[in-house]
């Protein structure tokens, strides 16, 4: 018997958004991208999450419109901290430093 072979374009898209279901499904994979410390991605990732939130939600809760929030969390953007900050604070998550462990 022979396996039907699958492309890869008729694969359904991945949308990391549809997994981010809690709070804690947030800070978890915010977390995970701030451990890469790559600032654009940190933006791109959390706009990935005010998707899932629903960006008109964290528009309301910033106090940022919906358009500002979509140029300042796109792939590659540089948001103020301030930004950051308030978009984190409308998901229910925050930024936490911790003492590196060198074992």
């Amino acid at each position: 018997m022979m396996n039907k072979k699958v492309r890869i374009t008729d694969l359904p898209e991945f949308d990391m958004a549809q997994q981010l279901k809690s709070e804690e499904d947030i800070a978890a994979y915010i977390t995970m991208v701030i451990e890469d410390g790559d600032a654009a991605e940190l933006a791109h990732a959390l706009g990935i999450a005010a998707k899932a939130r629903g960006m008109s939600e964290i528009a309301q809760a910033t106090g940022i419109t919906r358009e500002a929030l979509y140029k300042a969390l796109r792939p590659n953007a540089k948001p103020r901290f301030d930004t950051i900050n308030r978009v984190c604070n409308a998901l229910g998550v925050r930024l936490v430093a911790q003492p590196v462990r060198i074992n």
